[in-house]
């Protein structure tokens, strides 16, 4: 057997045996949920256990560190853990493998094409020749979209007018600050850390989406869960979907809530504390529904047209059925 085999085998394993002794400890039912350290989920799930909203519904909720992204979905797979953020094309990609599960909206906050304080680009046209970072590779969904966006208005290949540089979003962080890099099109975390450094957006993804015909209030990320166990947990789920929105309504509107788990962000810079905040309250979903699944089968068709199967997999368009029928706001 592989050394890598074991090392997975080992995170199920480990998560497995935590959830079960969670469940133990406490007599009440168990959802776990994978995060990544400094992620946003990491705010709400604390938020929850500080003011006990899962004991109060009955539920007890159990965080599970995940060394990654792609860790935390190998430990949704295998039924390691209930629940996982991550976005709707993954679980339409997931669904058309065979593979069933179920979306429900967690935060609709988007990235946006970044410059320094420095800089003299004031517009999209400015960047011709220039060098632009794009976190997240070129399947990346914002990167995607503002590649049809520029199509749409220009007609041709966005690809051609600048030179991307793919790379993970702090590495491009750095770079732009360096004078690397002339802008970076990266997730919205980022994007805010640019912010408050002084720099400013050449554009927001929400504001392509809009020129695309794409409603920007539609959620990208989700909680995600197994089809069968969302049928057969289904108090337990409601329940903590109930606590979770309490504690995003808390974060957002209670000043002394966000200092008490402004740690949690990995940062004690009190422009960029303001910044996220700002853009967490802008990523709340405050309505899903027929209009926001209606923009996400929209959005998918555009994704698709660029990203192809090695984006979407197999999937020719977007199963409904993705999405949990038991959340609408």
């Amino acid at each position: 057997m592989s050394c890598k085999r074991l090392i997975l085998m080992a995170l199920i394993v480990g998560l497995s045996v935590k959830a079960v002794a969670g469940a133990n400890a406490h007599d009440m039912p168990v959802v776990t949920v994978s995060t990544l350290a400094f992620g946003t989920v990491d705010w709400e799930l604390d938020t929850i256990a500080h003011h006990a909203l899962d004991s109060a519904r009955g539920i007890e909720v159990l965080p599970l560190r995940a060394a990654s992204g792609e860790a935390a979905k190998l430990a949704l797979i295998t039924g390691a853990t209930d629940l996982i953020v991550t976005d709707w094309l993954w679980v339409a990609r997931q669904r058309a493998e065979g593979r069933k599960f179920v979306f429900l909206p967690y935060s609709r906050a988007v990235g946006a094409l970044m410059v320094p304080s420095t800089s003299p680009l004031a517009t999209m046209n400015d960047l011709k020749g220039r060098r632009i970072g794009i976190a997240g590779g070129p399947l990346d969904k914002s990167w995607l979209l503002l590649r049809a966006y520029w199509r749409k208005r220009t007609g041709s290949d966005i690809e051609a007018f600048f030179d991307p540089e793919y790379g993970a979003a702090p590495l491009l962080n750095a770079e732009l600050e360096r004078g690397r890099l002339d802008a970076t099109l990266t997730f919205w975390t980022y994007a805010a850390r640019v912010q408050a450094a002084g720099g400013r957006p050449l554009i927001q993804v929400s504001e392509i989406m809009a020129a695309l015909g794409v409603d920007p209030d539609v959620p990208l990320l989700g909680f995600v869960a197994r089809a069968d166990w969302a049928r057969e947990h289904r108090p337990q789920l409601d329940a903590f979907l109930q606590a979770s929105r309490t504690a995003k309504q808390l974060i957002i509107d209670q000043d002394q809530e966000w200092q008490r788990i402004s740690h949690l962000t990995g940062t004690s810079d009190p422009a960029l504390l303001a910044e996220l905040r700002r853009q967490y309250q802008l990523g709340f979903v405050r309505h899903w529904g027929a209009t926001e699944k209606a923009a996400a089968s929209r959005m998918f068709d555009i994704l698709r047209e660029l990203g192809g199967e090695g984006l979407v997999g197999r999937s020719d368009h977007l199963d409904p059925a993705i999405f949990w029928t038991g959340a609408s706001y």
